[in-house]
């Protein structure tokens, strides 16, 4: 359960303006008439999130050239997203979200199920924004591991 609704193919996606790692700012309408990839995950530098971070900075090159822009967003602050992206050596915008209000207008803040407790946190979550800012593909609680691959095939990407 989330705390507000999941967004669904056709939706409008909503609109923000976050800090990235490096404390610019950057917002979903500056990415207009772009595909844009979108993916919520719980914290950096943990094993999941390292390991699908990296899955996606090993993709973007070949995703920018078919048109598509990726942005990770998490709880995390600006300064400890700049130590993951460069730990990591992470080549797209991180953005921070401390307020969770763009976590919330995605529905990707909830209740979820770890080590067989009920939490409230993040759900590990990946979005695709058309040209138009539309939802084309919504997918929650997806696996870090093996991720990036099915949303190439999702979106007809060479995997």
């Amino acid at each position: 359960m989330t705390d507000s609704p999941r967004l669904a193919t056709g939706d409008q996606a909503p609109q923000f303006t976050l800090n990235d790692q490096d404390s610019n700012t950057v917002s979903l309408a500056s990415y207009a008439g772009s595909k844009v990839v979108i993916y919520f995950y719980p914290a950096a530098m943990t094993p999941g999130c390292t390991k699908q971070a990296c899955d996606f900075r090993d993709n973007v090159g070949s995703m920018a050239s078919a048109g598509y822009q990726v942005l990770g967003i998490s709880k995390d602050s600006p300064a400890k997203l700049k130590k993951f992206q460069e730990t990591e050596q992470l080549t797209f915008p991180l953005l921070s979200d401390t307020d969770l209000a763009v976590h919330r207008a995605y529905g990707t803040w909830g209740e979820k199920n770890l080590y067989g407790k009920t939490v409230t946190g993040v759900l590990r979550s990946t979005f695709v924004i058309d040209e138009s800012g539309r939802i084309d593909v919504a997918l929650y609680n997806v696996k870090a591991t093996g991720h990036v691959a099915s949303l190439r095939k999702k979106l007809g990407l060479p995997t």
